[in-house]
């Protein structure tokens, strides 16, 4: 398992019973997570000591209850910052457990020794994007969402990375990747972070198990001659490590040649030392 253990203001601090207790920065949340099927005993000062609780409903969906919460703040990764705001689903505009990829991806970046282009899709708030300008390549940012775009450029900035050279855009990620191949274009790292169902800007309908595999032979036509890695991010458990491991050994070192591996990754739990399940990446690189 890959493990996000780097993190200072961020913490997962306990989780029993559907849910988990975290800390972001100054402030402590709970929120429901479908992993947690166990059942443990909390501590009650803890879990009780919080700013903000996310209630599931029993029919979908679910609501926010705040207890002395900002309506923004923000943390920070190593150089990076980013702001965080309860909104939609129990989610706060970032997904921590993904910082193992990006100190993954920018090392390779930072090693490289030459110009490096990153094409980031399903781009969301921004984490893989500021961490790839950071290490030191330029990057093309593609989400569907224009608030999400608008939320990552935020961070850019927060993130002293403003005038980083970092191409914002707001499309359909399918439709994009169809339209860079017929220009021509080539990307030296591809990141994809797809979400089990959307829609595009359009109402293009999003399947995963129906559009990956397609996705991942159009995205591995965008490599350049000399590519650098190839990044998929998955929270559906049907795309287990050796699914991915098999899609991108196919379709991407079969030209590239290259190793591939796969495994879930995680977040450590401080009051019981284990590490919490958080979907499975798969990595190619030279």
């Amino acid at each position: 398992m890959w493990i996000a253990d780097n993190w200072k203001d961020y913490e997962v601090i306990d989780c029993s019973s559907g849910e988990k207790l975290e800390r972001w920065g100054d402030y402590m949340l709970v929120r429901p997570d479908p992993q947690v099927i166990w059942n443990t005993e909390k501590n009650k000062k803890q879990w009780n000591n919080i700013n903000g609780h996310y209630h599931r409903s029993a029919k979908g969906g679910g609501e926010w209850e705040f207890f002395d919460l900002p309506e923004q703040w923000s943390i920070n990764y190593k150089s990076l910052t980013f702001n965080l705001k309860p909104f939609s689903f129990k989610h706060t505009g970032l997904f921590p457990e993904q910082a193992t990829n990006w100190d993954w991806f920018s090392e390779k970046i930072k090693n490289a020794g030459r110009p490096v282009k990153v094409l980031n899709l399903f781009a969301y708030t921004g984490g893989a994007t500021l961490a790839a300008a950071a290490a030191g390549a330029s990057v093309t940012h593609v989400d569907a969402s224009k608030g999400m775009v608008g939320w990552a450029k935020e961070n850019a900035v927060s993130s002293g990375l403003a005038d980083a050279p970092i191409r914002w855009l707001v499309d359909d990620c399918v439709k994009f990747v169809e339209r860079e191949i017929r220009r021509g274009n080539k990307y030296d790292g591809i990141i994809m972070d797809p979400p089990s169902y959307g829609r595009g800007p359009k109402g293009e309908i999003w399947k995963i198990e129906e559009s990956i595999h397609h996705f991942v032979q159009l995205c591995a036509s965008l490599l350049s001659d000399d590519p650098l890695f190839f990044l998929i991010n998955s929270y559906t458990t049907g795309l287990a490590p050796a699914v991915l491991t098999y899609m991108i050994s196919t379709e991407v070192s079969k030209t590239h040649g290259g190793h591939v591996e796969a495994e879930e990754i995680g977040l450590p739990v401080t009051n019981t030392g284990l590490v919490l399940p958080c979907g499975a990446s798969g990595r190619w690189s030279k």
